[in-house]
């Protein structure tokens, strides 16, 4: 089940749950990153791991923000490790760009086998791209690149806000329930629902209107969904 010439970060400010978590994966024939804090964490995303483990309660910076940060650099999956079983944190660990949510204390086979299903998940997508550029007018989305350039001009989105980008815009025309959407973009494995589909979409469209006003790209089909116009 080794996945060679993986790098995993982990996020945590108790050593000893980094120790484990690192010697387990280690045994998993990951490559460990670590970090102890949210500046530590922000510095090790920049080498590019494949897939980030990361605490949300920290002091100083915390998860959250943290992820927000180094989302434009870590374009695979964050999981977030938390003691917080409310769903109004699990909706927000999805919100800010995260891609899993699991409680603690849990069982390392489960950690394990989320690990491995988001890495098959993101090898599967990559492996499957038919297409690695698309155009619309002045718009052009770059998936290698995972960019999305107005005239130019570069829209920062989050990796979640691309992938929905590329998933509309790679079936121009057709309607995806936002339980759809949810389903295809972050998976059947991940712990949330599809309400955060609609926060991700305004955000989207806000990043998009701020750079071409004039354009409508994502149209909302009443009591259906959404489709690339």
């Amino acid at each position: 089940m080794d996945m060679p010439d993986t790098t995993v970060l982990i996020v945590d400010d108790e050593a000893d749950i980094v120790s484990f978590l690192r010697d387990a994966l280690e045994d998993e024939g990951y490559e460990v990153l670590t970090a102890r804090d949210g500046e530590e964490a922000v510095r090790q995303a920049e080498k590019g791991p494949q897939l980030v483990l990361l605490d949300v309660m920290m002091d100083g910076m915390n998860g959250f923000e943290v992820c927000e940060r180094i989302r434009s650099t870590v374009h695979g999956p964050i999981i977030f490790l938390s003691a917080c079983q409310e769903e109004a944190d699990r909706i927000k660990g999805l919100v800010v760009g995260g891609d899993d949510y699991l409680v603690k204390p849990f069982s390392l086979s489960e950690l394990k086998a989320r690990v491995h299903a988001h890495l098959r998940r993101e090898r599967r997508q990559s492996e499957s791209r038919e297409e690695e550029i698309l155009r619309f007018g002045d718009l052009t989305i770059d998936y290698n690149r995972r960019t999305v350039r107005i005239r130019g001009e570069e829209v920062e989105l989050t990796a979640k806000m691309f992938e929905i980008v590329w998933l509309l815009a790679l079936n121009r025309g057709h309607v995806f329930s936002r339980e759809h959407i949810y389903e295809r973009v972050w998976g059947l494995e991940a712990d949330g629902d599809d309400s955060t589909v609609t926060e991700h979409i305004k955000k989207i469209r806000a990043r998009l209107q701020a750079v071409s006003p004039d354009d409508n790209y994502i149209q909302t089909v009443w009591g259906v969904g959404y489709k690339w116009k």
